[in-house]
């Protein structure tokens, strides 16, 4: 397959869940209906790095994909497979609702099954189905929560 179809397809993966499932922009004073989980900003940090690496992870994965380089799909879902979780403040998992650690668990999970159908497969139309699958998760968190920091706290405390 060309190149340009790949770059077509992933565009429309990345794109479609988004035009789908997300929720028309907030504006003004309008009600953010997400489950609010509040952490300080120690915590809130922690979580929104580990954020930021599954945002990397899926543009290198997607790169990879787009050149047909699955050595290097491999390698970027594995930076956020299960055994690249850092470590997290134990006040953490007490602070997070049951749902949103199932959807982080799942996550971690569907990295590492990219990783390893990548190496096995090589197959660059599978690795991308799996990275749809992927930022669904990423489009479902999103949309159901969001973060807010304990009071008397800044958000940018703590980065």
């Amino acid at each position: 397959m060309t190149h340009s179809f790949f770059r077509t397809v992933i565009i429309t993966l990345m794109l479609s869940p988004g035009a789908f499932a997300a929720e028309p922009a907030q504006t003004g004073n309008a009600h953010d209906a997400r489950q609010a989980i509040v952490l300080d900003s120690e915590e809130r940090a922690v979580v929104l790095t580990e954020m930021r690496i599954f945002l990397q992870s899926v543009q290198q994965v997607t790169e990879g994909i787009s050149n047909d380089d699955m050595d290097r799909v491999a390698t970027a879902a594995r930076q956020s497979g299960r055994n690249a979780q850092g470590a997290m403040p134990a006040s953490l998992p007490g602070k997070l609702p049951v749902a949103f650690k199932k959807l982080g668990f799942d996550t971690h999970a569907k990295f590492d099954a990219l990783a390893l159908d990548a190496e096995q497969l090589g197959d660059g139309g599978h690795a991308l189905e799996q990275l749809g699958q992927l930022l669904n998760n990423c489009v479902t968190c999103h949309a159901a929560f969001r973060f807010e920091v304990s009071a008397g706290e800044h958000p940018d405390a703590a980065r």
